[in-house]
């Protein structure tokens, strides 16, 4: 089902200008229609819903959103599923859960998972719009305290022992761009900071991510900032 954009809200516009696409997945019809009614009269480009984990999957590669607001708690198939399905090496999709659970495993599960952030559903209308605003640039948001967790969980897993050693000596070397951006993600800067810190844009921080991602075989954010941390780049 796509949505028809309403209201008279200015287009909502990614880093490279154009209209960001945006697709909702919840399981209650009325919470669904409504977030996809106020994305929509806030100028973004809902391009389609669903309400079940299978149909996300299939309207997202049909559609292919910047975007996918997702509910964790779906019938047939479970949001983080959904999250890795979809997001991994090649795929530009952002994910911005938004659930009624703030319970700390369930945000840890979801960003292992791929999602970009994590809101509560007891966010505002304002906050949920400018989340999906920065998710689309790809920054990582969260509902205020849970950001500290994520980052702690980067370093514990990065503390923990590591699995049997592989040989890295195929692994493509990064370029001395790709390492800046990566030391900084590490150090926990959010795309936007990046971009102003390097005098970039955030497209190209967004692009060195996705080309380190593929260059290391990575699939996420938090591989991505372990592999970054267990290389000692996270320190000054």
């Amino acid at each position: 089902m796509t949505s028809e954009r309403g209201g008279t809200g200015s287009p909502q516009e990614d880093g490279a200008g154009q209209p960001v696409r945006v697709m909702v997945v919840d399981d209650h019809p009325m919470w669904r229609d409504a977030v996809a009614r106020d994305l929509g009269a806030a100028g973004f480009e809902v391009v389609a819903t669903a309400g079940d984990g299978h149909q996300a999957v299939r309207r997202a590669r049909a559609t292919s959103p910047d975007v996918l607001v997702l509910d964790l708690n779906l019938p047939g198939m479970p949001g983080v599923e959904v999250c890795r399905e979809l997001v991994g090496p090649g795929s530009s999709l952002r994910v911005l859960v938004l659930s009624a659970s703030g319970e700390h495993a369930d945000v840890l599960e979801a960003v292992k998972s791929g999602a970009t952030g994590y809101l509560v559903k007891s966010a505002g209308p304002e906050e949920l719009m400018d989340a999906v605003r920065r998710t689309a640039l790809g920054d990582a948001v969260f509902t205020p305290g849970l950001a500290g967790l994520v980052l702690g969980e980067y370093r514990r897993l990065a503390s923990d022992p590591a699995p049997p050693a592989q040989d890295r000596s195929g692994v493509p070397q990064l370029t001395e761009r790709e390492t800046e951006v990566l030391r900084l993600v590490a150090k926990g800067l959010s795309y936007k900071q990046i971009a102003e810190r390097l005098v970039i844009s955030h497209r190209t921080v967004q692009n060195h991510v996705q080309n380190t991602l593929g260059k290391l075989q990575l699939h996420n954010r938090v591989e991505l900032v372990r592999y970054a941390i267990e290389s000692g780049l996270d320190g000054e």
